[in-house]
């Protein structure tokens, strides 16, 4: 049946962030690694390999997670880095885990009249730093080593000062949009192409400084610009004010194991009720079924219909979570669902890793988008996210920006333990809005249909996209497009039930997803997204 014949509507694809060259196959792409006492998975094979060199000398996953992540800030500023935010699930041999929100805060001068009198109805996207809350991945990192860290902080920083000093060669994810930022920053003005040498001179200043505690980072070379660009956005109060904090996790009973993600402010939420009403579902035992994308995407509509009303910082989701089976039952198998009467892309870096004592470590950091808000503090070359993207402009909204306040985040980190409390699996996606769409099928792949972290993670997807930025999915969820991705055998399927459908190259835009899974040998088994190009899961 041609697309002409489908009661829905299917777009032709178009060229996708990060997409495979054209001619290149899809086939083995489905790798999974093997490990005996320990595994890093991340976007990056220097970052990976970073956080094994940790594991090799005594060091816990979390000082896996620390080395990897700060590689990653210096070589993928596109994704993330010491201008954006963190979030990360840490489980210690059993029990509940803990939880890091490392999500900064709107400075004391934020001000959401004055953006309404300049005629914004939402937050700049770029290129203006109200948008850019304080920066809270310093603080996680010092945080999380702090608490289960095992090696010196100068010792699990050492490989990222190293890259940003004697420098590194740009990766292909980053070398397409280095002519974008080449003016904006001196660091990358001389690089155009893929293994070209960048360095960073002024992020390894930073590393330095940070080794001898927040206030070298927080109130130094950094903080000192980054108030005298904020021009009253920001104080010295406000940045010495600690970003990180631990919180209680949000757990849910999901295809025999638990599955724990963050509270609000992150959307972890939606993960977490849209596997719940699709559980529910009489899901197909076959993932190419057009039925079981269908009741997934549908499942993550009626989760996140209403994410614009119920997901702020310090909201409390637990009546949202209770309301999965009334949401279950609005869902036809056979047609799309409009969701409008119910109720009144994005780069990231999502790293994981587990260690030889059974830690494991779910990590997820960002700009937001791309490289932030194209806003470069001056004295570092650090570029500053726009995570303030979230918040809301609409007067009395208790999401509205405003000082001291953190915006709705998308970042979803995820870790899934056994009824017996042991550590079964972490794992996490960029992706923007799309995060739990993609989380949701990956755990559904790995938990209800048995399938190996390669297959689980390297396998075509679909996800609900409105156009836009990446993160205005939910303002009007009944125009959002199910685009699948190539490979994907579900385009015809949904159309005839009435979903509007498009298709993009295999890629980025699907996110990049890592999974470590504990086997019952003990035995590490773990995939990096192979849309990643570059990344890897490595052990020992």
């Amino acid at each position: 049946m041609g697309p002409t014949a489908l009661t829905g509507t299917v777009r032709n694809a178009v060229p996708g962030r990060g997409a495979f060259p054209p001619g290149r196959t899809l086939l083995n792409m489905h790798n999974t690694r093997y490990a005996r006492s320990g595994m890093v998975c991340t976007v990056d094979h220097l970052a990976s390999r970073a956080g094994v060199a940790m594991l090799e000398r005594g060091g816990s996953a979390a000082d896996a997670a620390v080395a990897a992540n700060a590689v990653l800030a210096v070589t993928a500023p596109h994704m993330c880095g010491l201008g954006g935010d963190l979030f990360a699930l840490v489980h210690d041999g059993s029990g509940t885990p803990a939880a890091l929100n490392a999500s900064g805060r709107a400075g004391s001068g934020a001000d959401p009249e004055r953006l309404r009198a300049e005629g914004h109805t939402r937050m700049p996207f770029h290129h203006d730093l109200r948008s850019a809350p304080v920066p809270g991945c310093a603080d996680g990192w010092l945080a999380l080593h702090g608490r289960y860290g095992r090696l010196p902080l100068a010792e699990v920083l050492t490989p990222a000062i190293g890259l940003a000093t004697e420098g590194f060669p740009a990766s292909p994810l980053l070398a397409p949009a280095l002519a974008t930022v080449g003016p904006l920053c001196e660091d990358f003005a001389s690089a155009r192409s893929a293994g070209d040498l960048i360095r960073r001179p002024g992020v390894a200043r930073s590393l330095k400084a940070l080794i001898g505690g927040r206030d070298g980072f927080y109130l130094g070379e950094f903080g000192e610009g980054l108030v005298a660009a904020g021009g009253g956005e920001y104080t010295e109060d406000d940045l010495a004010k600690e970003s990180a904090e631990w919180v209680d996790p949000l757990r849910m009973r999901l295809f025999g194991h638990d599955v724990w993600t963050m509270p609000p402010n992150s959307q972890g939420y939606l993960m977490l009720l849209g596997l719940a009403v699709a559980e529910g579902l009489d899901l197909p035992a076959d993932p190419a079924d057009p039925l079981w994308a269908h009741l997934l995407a549908e499942s993550a509509r009626v989760a996140g219909h209403d994410r614009p009303e119920v997901l702020y910082d310090g909201a409390s989701v637990t009546g949202v979570l209770d309301s999965a089976a009334g949401r279950r039952t609005l869902i036809d198998p056979a047609r799309r669902l409009s969701v409008r009467d119910l109720t009144s892309p994005g780069d990231t870096t999502y790293l994981c890793a587990v260690d030889g004592e059974g830690m494991g470590v779910s990590l997820i950091q960002s700009n937001a988008a791309g490289f932030g808000s194209l806003v470069f503090e001056p004295r570092t070359g650090i570029n500053l996210h726009n995570r303030g993207i979230g918040f809301s402009l609409a007067p009395g909204h208790p999401a509205e920006y405003g000082p001291g306040r953190r915006p709705p985040h998308t970042l979803v980190p995820g870790l899934i333990t056994h009824p017996d409390g042991s550590l079964r699996s972490v794992v996490g996606t960029m992706g923007g809005d799309a995060q739990p769409q993609i989380l949701m099928q990956v755990i559904t792949r790995l938990l209800l249909h048995g399938q190996d972290p390669g297959r689980a993670v390297g396998t075509a997807r679909w996800r609900l996209a409105s156009g836009g930025t990446g993160f205005d999915t939910w303002v009007d969820p009944d125009r959002a497009v199910v685009e699948v991705e190539e490979g994907g055998p579900w385009a015809e399927g949904l159309a005839e039930r009435g979903h509007p459908v498009g298709s993009l190259p295999y890629g980025s835009a699907f996110g990049h997803a890592h999974l470590i899974d504990v086997l019952p040998s003990g035995v590490l088994a773990g995939a990096a997204d192979p849309r990643s190009l570059i990344g890897a899961a490595l052990g020992l």
